[in-house]
This record gives C-alpha cells, sequence and structure tokens, in this order.
C-alpha cells in the first residue's frame, strides 16, 4: 500500500513545492473513497491515485494551477459525459498547496543578518541562514525556524534550488570580496530579489568589476543595493525592519520589480 505520509514528508524536506489532492466528498458511484490522495509536483510528476482515468487528468491539472498560484482551494466534479464517464457521481477534492512560499537565502549571520531572521518569523518567508562561522549562524539569537548551514557560501548555493518566483536573495557577508562573488554567482540564477547591503558607493564599485568582467546590463541591473525601504535608521534592527519591509512588499504585491523600488535609506555598510 502507498505511504502517502512518507511521500509527503521527502518531497516537504526537499522544499520543492507541490500539492496535496484529498478527496473530500464522494456522492454516487465514483472511482475513489473519502480520503484518497494525491502528491503532485509543478512539473506533473506525482504520487498517489484517485481512480485513474480523464477524472484524475483533469484533477491533476487543477491542481498544478492551484500551485502556481499558491492557493488551497475545493473542486467539484460531475461525473458525467464530459469527463468520458457514465458514473454518475460526484467527487469534491481539497487542493492543498505545500512549499509554495517565498525563501530568503541569506548570506550572512553578522548583527542585521540575526536581527532580520527575527524580525522575519512569523511571516510568509522561510529564512536560509548561511555564514561558514559557527558562532554567528549557530547563535540563540536566531530563531528556530530559521534553517541555519554553517558552510561556504558557494557550497550552498550550488545545491540550493533557485527559482523566479520564490527565490529571495539578501548579502550580508562580513566581507566585501565575498559579497561581490555571491553577486556574481547570483545574478546568473532565477530569483525574484538578489539585495546587497551598503552603500551607493559600495554598489557603483561592484558594478564597475562586475561589468568589466563581462557580466550583461540586464543582469547587473537585477541587484537592490542599498536595500530596504527608507525609515532614516542605522542601527542592525532598524536596517533589518527597512529590508523585511522591502521584502514583505514585494512579496504582496505591493511593490515592483527589481529596479523600481522606492529610492532607499543610507544603510550599514556591511553585515556586523
Amino acid at each position: 500500500m502507498w505511504n502517502w505520509v512518507h511521500q509527503l514528508a521527502q518531497w516537504a524536506r526537499e522544499d520543492t513545492p507541490f500539492a496535496v489532492v484529498t478527496v473530500t466528498e464522494c456522492k454516487g458511484s465514483t472511482p475513489a473513497p473519502p480520503g484518497a490522495k494525491l502528491l503532485v509536483r509543478a512539473d506533473g510528476t506525482f504520487h498517489g491515485t484517485i481512480g485513474g482515468g480523464h477524472l484524475e487528468q483533469l484533477v491533476l491539472q487543477d491542481a498544478r494551477a492551484s500551485l502556481a498560484r499558491g492557493e488551497a482551494r475545493t473542486f467539484r466534479y460531475p461525473l458525467g459525459a464530459k469527463l468520458g464517464q457514465c458514473c454518475g457521481g460526484v467527487v469534491d477534492v481539497f487542493v492543498e498547496p505545500v512549499n509554495h512560499g517565498p525563501q530568503l537565502y541569506l548570506f550572512g549571520a553578522g548583527h542585521v543578518g540575526q536581527a532580520l531572521c527575527r524580525i522575519l518569523e512569523g511571516t510568509p518567508f522561510r529564512v536560509h541562514l548561511v555564514d561558514e562561522r559557527a558562532e554567528w549562524v549557530q547563535s540563540p539569537r536566531v530563531p528556530s525556524g530559521v534553517v541555519r548551514h554553517e558552510e561556504a557560501w558557494d557550497d550552498f548555493a550550488a545545491r540550493a534550488a533557485w527559482d523566479e518566483q520564490r527565490t529571495y536573495v539578501a548579502v550580508m557577508t562580513h566581507r566585501h570580496d565575498v559579497d561581490q562573488d555571491i553577486i556574481a554567482f547570483a545574478i546568473q540564477k532565477p530569483a525574484r530579489y538578489i539585495g546587497l547591503i551598503g552603500s551607493d558607493t559600495k554598489w557603483a564599485r561592484f558594478r564597475q568589476r562586475l561589468e568589466a568582467k563581462g557580466m550583461p546590463a540586464r543582469q547587473v541591473g537585477r541587484v537592490q543595493c542599498p536595500m530596504g525601504l527608507p525609515t532614516g535608521g542605522k542601527s542592525p534592527q532598524e536596517v533589518a525592519v527597512s529590508i523585511a519591509a522591502g521584502l514583505l512588499q514585494l512579496h504582496h504585491g505591493l511593490a515592483q520589480e527589481a529596479g523600481a523600488q522606492p529610492a532607499p535609506a543610507p544603510l550599514l555598510s556591511s553585515g556586523e
């Protein structure tokens, strides 16, 4: 017998978006009982069955559409000629997206990074905190819900899932050369947001170096630097509030994509 709980747990650990389809009610003659489940990924990969046939194909299609929108909803399917079935019954299903929320890849566990982790707790963002320094990334000031990666940035970035809608990047390490390397890598990957902590002067130097290496202006222009909304505050906590506000605005559709946010406030030049 298919163990849907085991499969759900495995896919949940992988951070790949998928939808859980559950048959909630059946009326008349139907191919699957209440409680039957399907797990569906955006690429069409699925596990389980609700009886096969045209009904299952239509459910898979609707589940993928719901996953793309990140919306949980119910569907009703009358089993008539339209579905190529003559059972005459009705099937209700509930589709619930999992792992569809925004993921913040936060490079740098310094004072601003830790403050940003705390502020984003309880929001839709799942934060991955990346830093080689154990005493920073393992700090008790980092909320337990943050996924900690005590490793080199490039090791994490090489295996991370990059998505043009779900992936947000914030770069604030304790070294400018590392910041630049991360930015050079990230602008070549799918992501909805790529932010760099620092001043206009820092970004002007970075931009010049990236363009000198042949990076296309379109890719370089994806970077937000300085990050955040103009609040006037300069303490780590205030800077983190500013950055979090900008991320949430973008996620909720209240800000435009990269390159079109309001003029940012002066921010700290490093993550410490």
